[in-house]
């Protein structure tokens, strides 16, 4: 395997993983201006880099498609959506249960390709989604409610998940795409705070406005690591290694903010885990039976 898509991969699903520190650095900032920074600054540096790389000339052609502007117009949406959920649920103190929405996700992700690509199940991963299913139904239960923080999440990326699959684009152009879709909107949402003085940056300290200015680097630079890698590495390692970025949200939320986990809610996840075990030991069995082929994702 190679060593340097090892360690892109790792240092992106880390990155991931981090993200609740980060955010808690700017809990005094409404998540919608949060938001709104992250796709200002992220399309900027998005936009830097392309024109740095010399790839803006490629990626202009690519505007004038309809058809392409559609499916990232609903990307953008979707990725709009869960960004602004998971900012407001970790600066509410629901790290753990966003960490329970990403945990859900892949196996989401397989049910969705059931669904709309009609791929088949295998029996060991209809085991696997039948005890999740299971597990979140427990924590409602437990909840009093659906946990509908971590089911937003979780639909919201698997949506997206979906969409890009229908993409042309690789993700450096498609991230492109869907900052720059939602970078008017978040640019007279800003706008409009200042003009209210409701808004926060410039107005709550320098670190505060270098993280504000910082989230389009720690939104690209996981995204350019995790392409890199997928270039690189088999996409059944990179598969494997998505569960460390919940399991690290999982692990900040109840040992550094204290989070209360309940016995019942161990639960509930160990369930989730447990579906998780089988579906990643099976998917693991399946692709050692599969002849090797070479992974065609781009950035």
């Amino acid at each position: 395997m190679d060593k340097k898509g090892l360690l892109y991969a790792l240092g992106a699903y880390f990155f991931w993983g981090l993200f609740p520190l980060y955010w808690k650095f700017l809990q005094h900032v409404p998540a919608p201006q949060l938001i709104g920074h992250r796709i200002v600054w992220s399309f900027a540096l998005l936009l830097l880099f392309l024109l740095v790389s010399r790839q803006f000339t490629d990626f202009r052609r690519y505007l004038l498609d309809r058809k392409t502007l559609l499916v990232y117009a609903v990307a953008a949406v979707l990725i709009g959506v869960n960004w602004l959920v998971y900012v407001w649920a970790v600066n509410a103190e629901f790290i753990v249960e966003t960490s329970l929405g990403y945990f859900i996700n892949p196996l989401l992700s397989v049910v969705l390709g059931m669904l709309f690509f009609r791929e088949r199940l295998r029996s060991w991963q209809w085991l696997a989604v039948i005890l999740a299913a299971i597990g979140v139904i427990f924590l409602a239960v437990s909840y009093g409610r659906l946990p509908w923080i971590a089911l937003t999440l979780a639909f919201s990326f698997g949506f997206y998940g979906l969409v890009k699959k229908l993409a042309p684009l690789g993700s450096l152009y498609g991230l492109t795409f869907e900052t720059g879709t939602l970078l008017l909107p978040a640019g007279l949402y800003l706008v409009f705070c200042e003009v209210t003085h409701t808004g926060a940056f410039t107005h709550t300290g320098l670190l505060a406005d270098l993280l504000m200015v910082g989230a389009g680097l720690v939104t690209t630079v996981p995204l350019l690591m995790f392409a890199s890698a997928a270039r690189r590495i088999p996409l059944s390692s990179i598969g494997l290694m998505q569960y460390i970025a919940p399991t690290l949200q999982f692990l900040i939320g109840v040992f550094v903010y204290k989070e209360p986990f309940l016995p019942q809610q161990l639960f509930g996840f160990g369930i989730v885990w447990l579906s998780l075990l089988i579906f990643a030991a099976e998917s693991v069995y399946h692709n050692r039976r599969m002849p090797i082929t070479k992974d065609p994702i781009q950035m």
